[in-house]
Protein backbone atom coordinates (compact mmCIF):
# COMPACT_ATOMS: atom_id res chain seq x y z
CA UNK A 1 0.00 0.00 0.00
CA UNK A 2 2.88 2.20 0.00
CA UNK A 3 3.39 2.88 -3.74
CA UNK A 4 2.09 6.24 -4.97
CA UNK A 5 0.29 6.73 -8.10
CA UNK A 6 1.30 9.16 -10.36
CA UNK A 7 -1.74 11.75 -11.36
CA UNK A 8 -0.95 13.86 -14.11
CA UNK A 9 -4.19 16.23 -14.96
CA UNK A 10 -5.13 16.99 -18.70
CA UNK A 11 -5.85 20.50 -19.26
CA UNK A 12 -9.27 20.00 -19.43
CA UNK A 13 -9.85 18.33 -16.20
CA UNK A 14 -7.97 21.35 -14.40
CA UNK A 15 -10.16 24.09 -16.10
CA UNK A 16 -12.92 21.85 -14.82
CA UNK A 17 -11.76 21.30 -11.70
CA UNK A 18 -11.04 24.88 -11.61
CA UNK A 19 -14.86 26.19 -12.23
CA UNK A 20 -15.82 23.41 -9.91
CA UNK A 21 -13.89 24.68 -6.93
CA UNK A 22 -15.38 28.29 -7.72
CA UNK A 23 -19.35 26.74 -7.32
CA UNK A 24 -17.69 24.87 -4.57
CA UNK A 25 -16.53 28.33 -3.09
CA UNK A 26 -20.17 29.28 -3.13
CA UNK A 27 -22.36 26.62 -2.13
CA UNK A 28 -19.70 27.15 1.15
CA UNK A 29 -20.79 30.67 1.68
CA UNK A 30 -24.57 29.96 0.85
CA UNK A 31 -24.90 26.24 2.77
CA UNK A 32 -27.59 25.76 1.33
CA UNK A 33 -28.99 22.32 3.46
CA UNK A 34 -30.45 19.86 0.85
CA UNK A 35 -30.09 16.78 1.98
CA UNK A 36 -30.55 15.55 5.66
CA UNK A 37 -29.80 12.13 7.32
CA UNK A 38 -31.59 10.73 9.74
CA UNK A 39 -30.06 7.71 11.12
CA UNK A 40 -33.47 6.49 12.83
CA UNK A 41 -31.94 3.14 14.58
CA UNK A 42 -28.92 1.89 15.78
CA UNK A 43 -30.82 -1.86 15.25
CA UNK A 44 -29.49 -4.10 12.33
CA UNK A 45 -31.01 -7.49 11.37
CA UNK A 46 -27.40 -8.40 9.93
CA UNK A 47 -24.11 -8.13 11.04
CA UNK A 48 -22.08 -6.75 7.88
CA UNK A 49 -18.03 -7.27 7.78
CA UNK A 50 -17.84 -3.79 6.77
CA UNK A 51 -20.20 -1.87 9.19
CA UNK A 52 -18.38 1.46 10.13
CA UNK A 53 -21.22 2.05 12.95
CA UNK A 54 -22.09 0.60 15.88
CA UNK A 55 -25.54 -1.84 14.66
CA UNK A 56 -26.46 -4.47 16.56
CA UNK A 57 -27.96 -7.75 15.14
CA UNK A 58 -30.82 -7.83 17.93
CA UNK A 59 -33.33 -5.18 18.58
CA UNK A 60 -32.79 -3.42 21.32
CA UNK A 61 -34.00 0.36 23.01
CA UNK A 62 -32.25 2.21 20.16
CA UNK A 63 -34.89 3.87 18.04
CA UNK A 64 -35.30 7.38 18.11
CA UNK A 65 -38.55 8.33 18.62
CA UNK A 66 -40.19 9.97 15.54
CA UNK A 67 -41.73 12.92 17.04
CA UNK A 68 -38.42 14.13 17.97
CA UNK A 69 -36.76 13.56 14.45
CA UNK A 70 -40.63 15.54 13.20
CA UNK A 71 -40.09 18.63 15.36
CA UNK A 72 -36.46 19.04 13.99
CA UNK A 73 -38.04 19.29 10.20
CA UNK A 74 -41.10 21.30 11.44
CA UNK A 75 -38.52 23.52 13.02
CA UNK A 76 -36.37 23.78 9.87
CA UNK A 77 -40.07 23.88 7.76
CA UNK A 78 -40.46 27.27 9.61
CA UNK A 79 -37.32 28.79 9.31
CA UNK A 80 -37.12 28.30 5.89
CA UNK A 81 -40.76 29.56 5.12
CA UNK A 82 -39.59 33.07 7.22
CA UNK A 83 -36.64 33.32 5.00
CA UNK A 84 -38.54 32.53 2.61
CA UNK A 85 -37.04 30.06 1.49
CA UNK A 86 -38.13 26.67 -0.06
CA UNK A 87 -38.11 24.17 2.17
CA UNK A 88 -39.33 21.39 -0.57
CA UNK A 89 -35.55 21.34 -1.44
CA UNK A 90 -34.61 18.96 1.44
CA UNK A 91 -34.43 15.44 0.34
CA UNK A 92 -34.45 13.41 4.04
CA UNK A 93 -32.65 9.99 4.06
CA UNK A 94 -33.78 7.16 6.32
CA UNK A 95 -30.59 5.46 7.56
CA UNK A 96 -29.53 3.09 10.68
CA UNK A 97 -28.91 0.63 11.33
CA UNK A 98 -31.73 -0.70 9.30
CA UNK A 99 -34.02 1.60 8.90
CA UNK A 100 -36.09 -1.66 8.31
CA UNK A 101 -36.04 -2.42 11.57
CA UNK A 102 -38.58 -0.26 12.85
CA UNK A 103 -42.35 -1.20 13.52
CA UNK A 104 -43.45 2.37 12.47
CA UNK A 105 -41.01 3.05 9.40
CA UNK A 106 -43.83 3.31 7.15
CA UNK A 107 -45.27 5.41 9.29
CA UNK A 108 -42.13 7.85 9.76
CA UNK A 109 -41.93 8.41 5.92
CA UNK A 110 -45.91 9.34 5.72
CA UNK A 111 -44.99 12.05 8.51
CA UNK A 112 -42.17 12.78 6.72
CA UNK A 113 -43.81 13.35 3.21
CA UNK A 114 -47.04 15.08 4.85
CA UNK A 115 -44.68 17.96 5.91
CA UNK A 116 -44.33 18.54 2.73
CA UNK A 117 -40.24 16.53 2.44
CA UNK A 118 -39.24 14.09 -0.04
CA UNK A 119 -37.65 10.82 1.36
CA UNK A 120 -35.71 8.07 0.53
CA UNK A 121 -34.33 5.15 2.27
CA UNK A 122 -30.70 3.11 2.56
CA UNK A 123 -31.39 -0.65 3.42
CA UNK A 124 -29.78 -4.03 3.16
CA UNK A 125 -33.37 -5.36 1.64
CA UNK A 126 -33.45 -8.06 3.86
CA UNK A 127 -36.59 -6.93 5.43
CA UNK A 128 -38.22 -5.63 2.82
CA UNK A 129 -41.16 -7.31 1.85
CA UNK A 130 -44.22 -6.82 -0.92
CA UNK A 131 -46.42 -5.53 1.50
CA UNK A 132 -44.03 -3.52 3.63
CA UNK A 133 -42.69 -2.12 -0.05
CA UNK A 134 -46.35 -1.24 -1.02
CA UNK A 135 -47.16 0.74 2.22
CA UNK A 136 -43.64 2.64 2.23
CA UNK A 137 -45.00 3.43 -1.69
CA UNK A 138 -47.90 4.47 -0.47
CA UNK A 139 -46.18 6.68 2.49
CA UNK A 140 -44.28 8.33 -0.61
CA UNK A 141 -41.20 6.78 -0.55
CA UNK A 142 -39.30 8.69 -3.59
CA UNK A 143 -36.10 6.88 -3.53
CA UNK A 144 -34.01 4.01 -2.34
CA UNK A 145 -30.53 2.24 -2.01
CA UNK A 146 -30.09 -1.31 -2.07
CA UNK A 147 -26.54 -2.75 -1.17
CA UNK A 148 -25.62 -6.01 -2.75
CA UNK A 149 -21.94 -6.99 -2.19
CA UNK A 150 -21.88 -9.98 -4.81
CA UNK A 151 -22.68 -12.89 -5.97
CA UNK A 152 -24.65 -15.60 -3.72
CA UNK A 153 -21.15 -16.44 -1.67
CA UNK A 154 -19.98 -13.10 -1.60
CA UNK A 155 -22.81 -11.31 -0.47
CA UNK A 156 -24.04 -14.17 2.26
CA UNK A 157 -19.54 -13.81 3.09
CA UNK A 158 -19.81 -9.95 3.63
CA UNK A 159 -23.43 -10.00 5.46
CA UNK A 160 -23.44 -11.83 7.84
CA UNK A 161 -26.25 -14.17 7.01
CA UNK A 162 -27.23 -17.30 4.65
CA UNK A 163 -30.01 -16.03 2.92
CA UNK A 164 -29.34 -12.34 2.55
CA UNK A 165 -28.65 -12.62 -1.48
CA UNK A 166 -31.78 -13.85 -1.49
CA UNK A 167 -34.03 -11.26 0.08
CA UNK A 168 -31.75 -8.42 -1.49
CA UNK A 169 -32.53 -9.70 -4.79
CA UNK A 170 -35.92 -9.90 -3.85
CA UNK A 171 -35.97 -6.48 -3.14
CA UNK A 172 -34.38 -5.23 -6.01
CA UNK A 173 -36.73 -7.33 -8.10
CA UNK A 174 -39.51 -5.52 -5.91
CA UNK A 175 -38.16 -2.10 -6.80
CA UNK A 176 -37.72 -3.08 -10.84
CA UNK A 177 -41.40 -3.91 -11.03
CA UNK A 178 -42.77 -0.70 -9.98
CA UNK A 179 -41.03 0.67 -13.43
CA UNK A 180 -42.34 -2.23 -15.49
CA UNK A 181 -45.63 -1.73 -13.79
CA UNK A 182 -45.52 2.27 -13.55
CA UNK A 183 -48.95 2.37 -15.39
CA UNK A 184 -50.46 0.55 -12.51
CA UNK A 185 -48.38 2.17 -9.79
CA UNK A 186 -49.72 5.71 -10.88
CA UNK A 187 -53.35 4.72 -11.03
CA UNK A 188 -53.52 3.99 -7.26
CA UNK A 189 -51.48 7.15 -6.55
CA UNK A 190 -48.18 5.86 -6.31
CA UNK A 191 -45.23 6.02 -8.62
CA UNK A 192 -42.00 4.10 -9.82
CA UNK A 193 -39.12 4.64 -7.67
CA UNK A 194 -35.66 6.37 -8.45
CA UNK A 195 -33.30 3.23 -6.84
CA UNK A 196 -29.88 2.58 -7.58
CA UNK A 197 -27.99 -0.84 -6.25
CA UNK A 198 -24.24 -0.16 -4.22
CA UNK A 199 -21.62 -2.25 -3.89
CA UNK A 200 -18.84 -2.68 -1.26
CA UNK A 201 -15.58 -3.32 -3.48
CA UNK A 202 -13.08 -6.09 -1.54
CA UNK A 203 -10.76 -8.88 -2.19
CA UNK A 204 -13.23 -11.11 -2.09
CA UNK A 205 -15.09 -10.03 -4.91
CA UNK A 206 -13.32 -7.88 -7.08
CA UNK A 207 -12.26 -10.43 -9.54
CA UNK A 208 -16.12 -10.82 -10.12
CA UNK A 209 -17.36 -7.20 -11.08
CA UNK A 210 -18.07 -8.26 -14.64
CA UNK A 211 -19.84 -11.41 -13.43
CA UNK A 212 -21.98 -8.99 -10.84
CA UNK A 213 -22.30 -6.50 -13.99
CA UNK A 214 -23.48 -9.19 -15.55
CA UNK A 215 -25.82 -10.41 -13.20
CA UNK A 216 -27.62 -6.77 -12.60
CA UNK A 217 -28.19 -6.34 -16.11
CA UNK A 218 -30.53 -9.65 -16.51
CA UNK A 219 -32.37 -8.13 -13.12
CA UNK A 220 -32.82 -5.09 -14.88
CA UNK A 221 -30.89 -2.89 -12.59
CA UNK A 222 -29.86 0.36 -14.66
CA UNK A 223 -27.57 2.62 -11.91
CA UNK A 224 -24.80 0.67 -10.13
CA UNK A 225 -22.64 2.69 -7.47
CA UNK A 226 -19.07 0.97 -6.32
CA UNK A 227 -17.14 1.81 -3.37
CA UNK A 228 -14.18 0.97 -1.50
CA UNK A 229 -14.08 1.01 2.44
CA UNK A 230 -11.85 2.79 4.61
CA UNK A 231 -10.85 1.94 7.96
CA UNK A 232 -12.94 2.35 10.82
CA UNK A 233 -15.46 0.17 12.85
CA UNK A 234 -15.07 -3.19 12.03
CA UNK A 235 -13.90 -2.96 8.41
CA UNK A 236 -10.98 -1.11 11.11
CA UNK A 237 -9.74 -5.27 11.39
CA UNK A 238 -10.82 -6.97 8.21
CA UNK A 239 -7.58 -6.90 6.28
CA UNK A 240 -9.80 -8.65 3.61
CA UNK A 241 -12.08 -5.69 2.87
CA UNK A 242 -9.02 -3.29 1.62
CA UNK A 243 -8.08 -3.87 -1.62
CA UNK A 244 -4.72 -2.85 -2.53
CA UNK A 245 -3.41 0.58 -5.21
CA UNK A 246 -3.12 -2.08 -7.52
CA UNK A 247 -6.22 -3.44 -7.26
CA UNK A 248 -7.72 -0.09 -6.80
CA UNK A 249 -6.43 0.79 -9.95
CA UNK A 250 -8.20 -2.39 -11.31
CA UNK A 251 -12.07 -1.27 -10.15
CA UNK A 252 -11.24 2.64 -12.14
CA UNK A 253 -10.19 0.83 -15.34
CA UNK A 254 -13.57 -1.35 -14.90
CA UNK A 255 -15.86 1.50 -13.90
CA UNK A 256 -14.66 3.02 -16.65
CA UNK A 257 -14.77 0.19 -19.21
CA UNK A 258 -18.62 -0.13 -18.11
CA UNK A 259 -19.66 3.38 -18.47
CA UNK A 260 -18.21 2.76 -21.62
CA UNK A 261 -20.50 0.30 -22.97
CA UNK A 262 -23.63 1.73 -21.64
CA UNK A 263 -25.37 -1.15 -20.16
CA UNK A 264 -25.38 -0.07 -17.03
CA UNK A 265 -25.02 3.17 -15.52
CA UNK A 266 -21.87 2.52 -13.17
CA UNK A 267 -19.96 4.98 -10.66
CA UNK A 268 -17.79 5.33 -8.13
CA UNK A 269 -19.13 6.27 -4.72
CA UNK A 270 -18.35 9.97 -2.69
CA UNK A 271 -15.21 8.65 -1.01
CA UNK A 272 -12.55 10.80 -1.91
CA UNK A 273 -10.62 13.27 -4.35
CA UNK A 274 -9.55 10.77 -7.51
CA UNK A 275 -7.18 12.65 -9.46
CA UNK A 276 -6.19 11.58 -12.77
CA UNK A 277 -9.77 9.61 -12.71
CA UNK A 278 -11.28 12.49 -11.80
CA UNK A 279 -14.87 13.01 -14.31
CA UNK A 280 -14.20 9.15 -15.54
CA UNK A 281 -16.06 7.07 -13.05
CA UNK A 282 -18.71 9.60 -11.96
CA UNK A 283 -20.71 12.05 -13.44
CA UNK A 284 -19.41 14.78 -10.95
CA UNK A 285 -15.96 16.07 -9.91
CA UNK A 286 -15.52 15.30 -5.97
CA UNK A 287 -16.46 17.50 -3.53
CA UNK A 288 -17.17 16.98 0.18
CA UNK A 289 -20.80 17.99 1.04
CA UNK A 290 -20.78 17.24 4.16
CA UNK A 291 -21.51 20.05 6.22
CA UNK A 292 -21.64 22.46 3.33
CA UNK A 293 -24.99 21.37 1.64
CA UNK A 294 -25.47 17.59 3.91
CA UNK A 295 -26.53 17.46 7.45
CA UNK A 296 -27.48 14.38 9.50
CA UNK A 297 -29.60 13.78 13.00
CA UNK A 298 -27.86 10.64 14.02
CA UNK A 299 -29.66 7.92 16.67
CA UNK A 300 -28.44 9.81 19.84
CA UNK A 301 -29.59 13.56 18.20
CA UNK A 302 -26.10 14.23 17.77
CA UNK A 303 -26.29 17.17 14.88
CA UNK A 304 -23.70 16.07 12.36
CA UNK A 305 -22.99 16.17 8.71
CA UNK A 306 -22.73 12.67 6.51
CA UNK A 307 -23.72 9.97 8.95
CA UNK A 308 -20.25 8.20 7.86
CA UNK A 309 -18.24 11.28 10.32
CA UNK A 310 -16.76 10.28 13.20
CA UNK A 311 -18.21 11.36 16.52
CA UNK A 312 -14.93 14.29 16.89
CA UNK A 313 -16.71 16.02 14.29
CA UNK A 314 -20.21 16.44 16.03
CA UNK A 315 -22.12 20.42 16.15
CA UNK A 316 -24.56 19.88 18.36
CA UNK A 317 -27.38 17.92 19.88
CA UNK A 318 -31.12 18.38 18.75
CA UNK A 319 -32.18 17.82 22.46
CA UNK A 320 -30.03 20.79 23.40
CA UNK A 321 -29.54 22.81 20.54
CA UNK A 322 -31.88 24.19 17.77
CA UNK A 323 -30.91 22.62 14.82
CA UNK A 324 -31.15 25.40 12.43
CA UNK A 325 -28.90 27.82 15.03
CA UNK A 326 -26.38 24.97 14.50
CA UNK A 327 -26.38 24.66 10.85
CA UNK A 328 -26.07 28.27 10.56
CA UNK A 329 -23.68 29.14 12.68
CA UNK A 330 -21.70 26.19 13.62
CA UNK A 331 -20.04 23.73 11.13
CA UNK A 332 -17.25 26.39 10.80
CA UNK A 333 -13.94 22.95 10.23
CA UNK A 334 -16.23 21.86 7.59
CA UNK A 335 -16.91 25.03 5.44
CA UNK A 336 -12.86 26.40 6.28
CA UNK A 337 -10.82 23.20 5.79
CA UNK A 338 -7.36 25.02 6.40
CA UNK A 339 -6.91 23.30 9.43
CA UNK A 340 -6.44 19.90 7.13
CA UNK A 341 -3.65 21.67 5.89
CA UNK A 342 -0.83 19.16 7.66
CA UNK A 343 0.86 15.51 7.00
CA UNK A 344 0.47 14.59 3.48
CA UNK A 345 -1.65 17.45 3.21
CA UNK A 346 0.52 20.27 4.12
CA UNK A 347 1.86 20.63 0.64
CA UNK A 348 0.04 19.31 -1.68
CA UNK A 349 -0.84 20.62 -5.09
CA UNK A 350 -4.28 18.93 -5.46
CA UNK A 351 -5.41 20.51 -1.53
CA UNK A 352 -7.29 23.08 -3.82
CA UNK A 353 -9.47 21.05 -5.64
CA UNK A 354 -9.64 18.22 -2.30
CA UNK A 355 -9.12 20.53 0.71
CA UNK A 356 -8.64 17.68 2.34
CA UNK A 357 -10.51 15.16 1.13
CA UNK A 358 -13.80 13.52 2.87
CA UNK A 359 -14.68 14.42 6.20
CA UNK A 360 -15.16 10.85 7.14
CA UNK A 361 -11.83 9.92 6.39
CA UNK A 362 -9.83 12.66 8.77
CA UNK A 363 -9.21 10.91 11.90
CA UNK A 364 -9.69 13.07 15.28
CA UNK A 365 -6.29 14.83 15.36
CA UNK A 366 -6.77 15.84 11.94
CA UNK A 367 -5.15 13.53 10.32
CA UNK A 368 -6.05 11.61 7.34
CA UNK A 369 -6.98 7.89 7.21
CA UNK A 370 -6.53 7.38 3.60
CA UNK A 371 -5.67 9.22 0.66
CA UNK A 372 -6.63 8.36 -2.87
CA UNK A 373 -3.96 10.30 -4.65
CA UNK A 374 -1.04 9.03 -3.09
CA UNK A 375 -2.41 5.00 -1.67
CA UNK A 376 -2.80 3.47 1.58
Amino acid sequence: MNKKFKHHLPIRTKLALEIERKYCNIEIKEHALMQLFWESTLSCNLKCRHCGSDCKIDKTNCDMPVGDFLKVLDGIKAYLKSQGEDYHRIFVIITGGEPLMRQDIAECGFEIYKRGFPWGMVTNGYALTPDLFRKLQAAGLHTMTVSLDGLSDDHNWMRGRNDSFERAVRAIKLLIDTHIHSREAFDIGVGPIKFDVVTCVNKNNLKTLHQIKDFLISLGVKEWRLFTVFPSGRAADEPTLHISNEEFVYLMEFIIETRRERKIKASYGCEGFLGKWEGRVRDHFFKCSAGISVASVLSDGSISACPSIREDFVQGNIYKDDFMDVWNNRFELYRNREWAKKGICANCSFFRYCRGNGMHLRTPDGGISRCYLFGG
